[in-house]
């Protein structure tokens, strides 16, 4: 776990053992499923080769050539790793915008805390969507029936985070 941010800690579940191994696969280059079985250990999951097998294949895992030429796991139509982050982020949020258009009626930033207006009943929806972005300040949402506070690691990374956010939204709407 890392030293520099808040201490992540998660139950023994297989939702949280999937949610690992997502979270795994976005923020490291795996080229090997031994090396996300210790990655899995560090973070107090011990798992069997067959289990992770069907882990990964539910994730939607696959073997992909990175730019380097390196072949490592990525999520299908998500980036894997920093070396093709960038390429795909651009995709990531016309994506974004598509999803979430219509679906923000606004945004504000409160010291750590960014609060999302959405429609009645459209709140759980749109946290889903930020949560899978596996965003490194961002430590998670919670959401009601037509508002979603999302909690940053700090005051400034909620600012951008809220600035990123109507503009994501915005970009469909112009």
């Amino acid at each position: 776990m890392s030293e520099s941010g808040p201490s992540l800690q998660r139950p023994a579940t297989r939702a949280a053992r999937l949610s690992a191994i997502e979270q795994a696969l976005l923020r490291h280059v795996i080229t090997s499923q031994s090396q996300l079985s210790q990655i899995l250990l560090d973070e107090g999951f011990d798992v069997t080769q067959a289990t992770l097998s069907r882990d990964l294949d539910e994730v939607n895992a696959v073997k992909t050539r990175l730019k380097d030429g390196t072949v490592a796991y990525a999520i299908a139509d998500s980036p894997s790793g920093s070396t093709v982050e960038s390429a795909s982020s651009g995709r990531i949020e016309q994506q974004m915008a598509r999803v979430l258009s219509g679906l923000v009626t606004s945004v504000a930033a409160a010291r750590n805390l960014v609060v999302v207006h959405t429609p009645s009943g459209a709140a759980q929806y749109v946290a889903s969507v930020i949560d899978k972005q596996s965003l490194d300040d961002v430590l998670g949402t919670i959401a009601g029936d037509d508002t979603v506070m999302m909690i940053c690691s700090d005051d400034e990374p909620a600012k951008r985070r809220a600035r990123w956010l109507l503009d994501i939204v915005s970009k469909t709407q112009q």
